[in-house]
């Protein structure tokens, strides 16, 4: 049977290879700004930089540092064997799939859109159209231990992104979801994410000792993620897809409370969909929060937590 992206992520580590550490956090100088909110029905999360720790604050499809980011393709050519149906030119095979992968990725950032201003780039199709020149080449793969072919490039971005950028869960963050969960309350998320970012979130919170998984914790139709939607962050197209499906289940925009750490993607839209919310404010890297948006009443959030176990003071059993 072939590996899940789960178990080939554990297969991963059987290998000992060597990753990106995950950023070791940066503390800003915020104070906590805490009420209850005994009105609140659900809680949404935002996923990188709130709940995930990530090397950057954020996701990239391009790593700044050149030498990261060819160490990266160098380690992916390698580890899915494509350098011998890749044309042979001088140079390291690191600058030759940089030329398959940035054409590929700007064709795919050009793509028509109707509908959306924010439309959200999805890793494994990125890598499907990679493999499909390869293909040209008698490149093969052993669907017996990957799986199909769609499989097979989830776990390719998978191994690129991991070799990209660490990440880890926030500190605190099983706790947190842990208290929302106990409290009875509904869980769900409103995250630009990927098709490997719950394997993450998941793997982080079993690290951290998590006694559940995320998904034993929430419901999937709350779930509100932007390569399924096809728009990332600020756009309204997650906020609204989420609110519909929390309608469906009589809870008001009033009743739910997003958390975010960026005021622009995850506090403005919430608030303006009259959503409650609250900033994270526990990592300086992630935040994303100016001087003047706090002051902004259409921007400026309804909590600060300056760590994510706060949520105990702003949720309670009902």
């Amino acid at each position: 049977m072939p590996l899940t992206l789960e178990q080939y992520a554990d297969y991963l580590d059987t290998r000992d290879l060597p990753w990106p550490a995950p950023p070791a956090p940066q503390r800003p100088k915020a104070k906590p700004h805490l009420i209850a909110m005994p009105e609140v029905r659900m809680v949404t999360w935002n996923i990188y930089g709130t709940l995930l720790a990530i090397a950057g604050g954020d996701l990239v499809f391009v790593h700044p540092n050149k030498f990261v980011m060819d160490t990266a393709l160098e380690k992916t050519v390698a580890e899915f064997k494509m350098w011998g149906s890749m044309s042979r030119k001088p140079g390291q095979p690191s600058e030759y799939m940089g030329q398959i992968y940035t054409k590929v990725l700007d064709e795919q950032r050009l793509a028509p859109s109707p509908g959306e201003k924010h439309p959200e780039l999805q890793a494994d199709k990125l890598w499907d159209a990679i493999l499909r020149k390869l293909f040209q080449k008698d490149y093969k793969f052993d669907a017996g231990f990957f799986g199909s072919l769609n499989e097979y490039c989830k776990k390719i971005a998978y191994f690129f992104h991991a070799s990209l950028q660490g990440a880890a869960c926030e500190e605190g963050a099983a706790r947190a979801l842990e208290h929302v969960h106990s409290c009875g309350l509904s869980q769900g998320l409103i995250a630009d994410a990927q098709c490997f970012t719950l394997i993450q979130l998941e793997r982080g919170l079993k690290r951290q000792g998590a006694t559940s998984t995320f998904r034993s914790m929430s419901s999937e139709s709350a779930w509100a993620l932007s390569f399924e939607q096809k728009g990332r962050k600020p756009s309204e197209r997650l906020f609204r897809h989420l609110l519909t499906a929390a309608g469906q289940k009589g809870i008001e925009p009033g009743q739910i409370l997003h958390v975010g750490s960026r005021i622009v993607e995850d506090i403005a839209p919430a608030k303006k969909l009259g959503m409650r919310t609250a900033l994270y404010a526990g990592d300086k890297e992630s935040l994303h929060a100016t001087a003047d948006q706090m002051k902004d009443t259409a921007m400026r959030p309804d909590v600060l937590l300056t760590e994510l176990t706060q949520i105990r003071d702003v949720i309670s059993p009902g």
